[in-house]
């Protein structure tokens, strides 16, 4: 057997499901914490970390067999790991194939970081509107806090 087919025998293919690739090393059980994948107790998952990749030197994989995402639970993956590759697979083939990207507003995914923000305060959803999708920068809509990436705390 080729050295090639050595290496893409590493994880199963799926029938049917998602793959979440090239998620950066470091960020790859914070995905995993972020996607609820400990509630999926009917779906096989397989996870994988420190492969190969030539366009990133090492990263991470998570496969879900039965399972599709909505663009809200996505949104979640963009605000640790904004560069990932989502693929969705039916009967073996990549029908979906896209990038995550962060939206234009997060409601209810991120905790405001002012402890005097009504949000932190009060029973209610916060809300943050995207300011720079590369930088990672928000701002509460609430009190106007601008949060940078490396601060953001997820609800």
């Amino acid at each position: 057997m080729s050295d090639n087919k050595k290496r893409e025998l590493q994880v199963a293919a799926l029938e049917n499901g998602t793959a979440i690739d090239h998620i950066p090393p470091e960020q790859l059980f914070k995905v995993a914490y972020l996607l609820q994948l400990e509630k999926l107790v009917d779906k096989t998952i397989t996870i994988g970390n420190n492969f190969y990749s030539k366009k990133m030197g090492r990263k991470g994989v998570i496969k879900i067999a039965n399972k599709f995402f909505g663009k809200d639970e996505i949104s979640r993956i963009a605000l640790v790991a904004p560069n990932v590759i989502l693929n969705e697979i039916r009967d073996f083939e990549v029908v979906k194939k896209y990038p995550v990207t962060l939206p234009d507003e997060l409601v209810a995914l991120v905790k405001c970081n002012n402890p005097k923000c009504i949000t932190n305060n009060e029973p209610m959803a916060t809300r943050f509107t995207v300011l720079d999708k590369e930088k990672g920068t928000i701002k509460c809509r609430y009190c106007e806090r601008k949060i940078n990436k490396e601060d953001i705390i997820i609800k």
